[in-house]
């Protein structure tokens, strides 16, 4: 497995309770599948990570699909939802 940090920022780190988590996942998608898991039956990390835009290695995922953004080993996922007025 691919071990990976995940970056909260704003919204998202409010709702994820922590700045910072890392987690072993081979594409985005098993990322956030692993960070939802953590938090159990709360949703509130779910909502904005639907709204959230994401870099990998700072690099913007896009459009692409998470399924599709295979992670490097060591990889930074930045999480960024909407910032006001930006």
């Amino acid at each position: 497995m691919t071990k990976v940090t995940m970056r909260y920022w704003a919204a998202a780190k409010q709702a994820a309770g922590v700045a910072e988590e890392t987690f072993d996942a081979e594409t985005l998608a098993g990322a956030i599948s692993a960070a939802l898991a953590r938090r159990g039956q709360d949703t509130r990390l779910s909502a904005v990570l639907a709204r959230s835009s994401f870099l990998v290695d700072g690099s913007a995922v896009g459009s692409r699909a998470a399924e599709d953004v295979v992670l490097p080993d060591a990889a930074v996922i930045e999480v960024l939802p909407p910032f006001a007025g930006g």
